[in-house]
């Protein structure tokens, strides 16, 4: 115990391991803040949907050999985002199928695009890393922390300001429509914020993993508390708690990343889930 706690530290005097830990907390705090009201609005899967579309215009980005690939991921995700909002009022097509849809094709056109004009002799392992996030948390410049570190301020600030506003919409948006809210521009905000989460959490689990952040942390408070403001405090150290703990059980075992994560996320929920029905 000794020798991983003495190699714990040692680790942690390296920039790369200091960057992951800051990108990978402010990540999880604002994907968990987020989640709550996703997972009430029961529009959950929309993580995965923006997650595929932002592979999507990774693919494009590779292609195009941009340096920031962020000049095309960022603007295509959050129209992606506005087009699934409009999709879910639209009568012809629902919310879970217009997810599904924009999901699937996505992803497609994104994996068909990295093999037609590949950007690299391996396209497979290019391919599993934007999925998986493999260890792409752990070769983040100082740029690219400063980056997520102003949009995660963006966010939680966006998030505490209005933060009345978006639990009227959460619970009962016909409500708060009759009491003079503009829901329509409260769940576009919604829209646009969870797009630029989406972003941010591609180089923290990858594109198929991303959802596991909005969940859980939601889904395991919701197991203990019932109050939206006590349920939203536990979802965000649950979220901080278990990305720490993931990112350095990743360093010291030499494991995947975003995968790491979401085992410690699902480890979490069980022992949430038992604690809920102690209560009970």
């Amino acid at each position: 115990m000794a020798d991983i706690i003495n190699k714990l530290f040692v680790y942690l005097h390296y920039p790369f391991v200091q960057y992951a830990l800051i990108a990978g907390v402010l990540i999880a705090l604002c994907s968990s803040l987020l989640g709550v009201t996703l997972v009430l609005k029961r529009f959950s899967f929309i993580g995965d949907g923006l997650s595929h579309v932002a592979f999507g215009a990774m693919a494009i980005a590779t292609v195009m050999k941009l340096t920031n690939e962020m000049v095309i991921i960022l603007p295509v995700t959050v129209i992606a985002a506005i087009l699934l909002l409009a999709g879910s009022k639209n009568r012809k097509i629902k919310g879970d199928a217009s997810i599904a849809m924009i999901s699937v094709g996505s992803l497609a056109i994104g994996y068909l695009i990295m093999n037609v004009f590949p950007g690299s002799s391996n396209v497979s392992g290019d391919v599993c890393s934007t999925l998986f996030g493999s260890t792409s948390i752990l070769t983040l410049s100082k740029l690219d922390v400063w980056l997520c570190v102003a949009l995660s301020i963006v966010v939680i600030a966006i998030f505490i300001v209005f933060y009345n506003k978006i639990f009227a919409v959460t619970f009962d948006e016909g409500f708060a429509k009759a009491t003079g809210t503009n829901a329509g521009a409260y769940n576009f905000l919604i829209a646009v914020v969870i797009a630029v989460i989406i972003v941010l959490a591609m180089n923290l689990v990858g594109s198929l993993l991303i959802s596991a952040l909005v969940i859980f942390p939601a889904l395991s408070a919701m197991r203990v508390f019932k109050n939206f403001k006590s349920v939203i405090i536990c979802s965000a150290v649950f979220s901080v708690l278990c990305a720490a703990l993931g990112i350095i059980i990743s360093i010291l075992m030499s494991t995947p990343v975003g995968s790491t994560i979401v085992a410690i996320d699902i480890i979490g929920f069980i022992i949430f889930s038992v604690i809920g029905a102690i209560k009970k």
